[in-house]
């Protein structure tokens, strides 16, 4: 996982709650990378697993509950930094079946090494269906990057949520809806 995520959880932890909770975090966890991210470097998923498992000991919200409020802090963080990402793209279903052809596609130019999730998406007026496909099971930050995608559209959008993997969060259909 690329160290840029890692680096934007601890800026969503210092900014939602306080850099002393972040240093406390790291310190709690057995992290071997020391908590020390690069936005380039690469690091192993189960250091995030464990950050974000900390985190819900620390505040009592639950882990699904922080991943998808990390996912749409870093689509946030996204639109800020990757602004190109974004050119010429009108909606939030524009941009999320764009993410195969060509976000992930740019990713991988500016990071080769990326393991990134697969989206698969299929549309009909008014409805988008993706799948969401990874062994490192963040269904809930996929979520939370799709909430805030939709946000940043301005788009009123229902959510439904289907785990196609028995549980596990490696596989998880996602229904969006436009609301009018």
């Amino acid at each position: 996982m690329k160290g840029m995520i890692f680096t934007q959880l601890l800026e969503m932890i210092e900014d939602q709650f306080s850099p002393e909770l972040a240093d406390r975090i790291i310190g709690a966890c057995d992290l071997p990378s020391g908590g020390a991210y690069t936005a380039v470097g690469t690091y192993d998923h189960h250091e995030m697993v464990q950050l974000v498992t900390q985190l819900s000991q620390e505040t009592g919200i639950a882990v699904p509950d922080l991943l998808r409020s990390f996912g749409k802090h870093l689509f946030g963080r996204f639109v800020a930094n990757y602004p190109h990402f974004f050119v010429g793209i009108q909606s939030a279903f524009g941009f999320l079946e764009a993410i195969e052809r060509y976000i992930h596609v740019e990713v991988r130019k500016l990071y080769p090494n990326a393991e990134l999730p697969s989206f698969t998406c299929t549309s009909q007026p008014g409805q988008l269906t993706m799948v969401y496909r990874s062994p490192r099971a963040f269904a809930d930050l996929a979520e939370g990057l799709i909430r805030g995608c939709t946000e940043h559209f301005g788009e009123p959008v229902e959510i439904q949520r289907d785990d196609l993997s028995g549980g596990q969060g490696t596989c998880v259909r996602f229904l969006l809806t436009k609301r009018s």
